[in-house]
């Protein structure tokens, strides 16, 4: 039951609780951990880089560093939420079997 209830509701948990950490991070710090496989290699550029700055900066109101963080920052925030409220949909009201 555990791991049906897992499965069943690991994405949905997944992009609240990430936006949710994203919307209480503070965007601006300097020091921060970093989970992009490409920097952790020692590459200086990456082309995802800056889009969870770019979300946390649009949560806390300001768009102007969220587009310089990353440009694509407004399009995935829309993405995602638009991704919560399909799971959400889903799986909080499933579609009744008509036969």
């Amino acid at each position: 039951m555990i791991k049906r209830l897992f499965s069943q509701y690991f994405e949905l948990v997944f992009w609240i609780s990430a936006l949710v950490a994203l919307a209480i991070s503070n965007p601006t710090a300097q020091a921060h951990f970093t989970l992009c496989p490409l920097k952790l290699l020692g590459f200086t550029w990456c082309p995802g880089c800056g889009l969870g700055h770019s979300i946390a900066f649009l949560f806390h109101g300001d768009i102007k560093s969220s587009f310089h963080a990353h440009w694509l920052g407004i399009p995935a925030l829309i993405i995602l939420l638009y991704r919560i409220y399909q799971l959400g949909k889903m799986r909080l009201y499933p579609i009744k079997n008509l036969s």
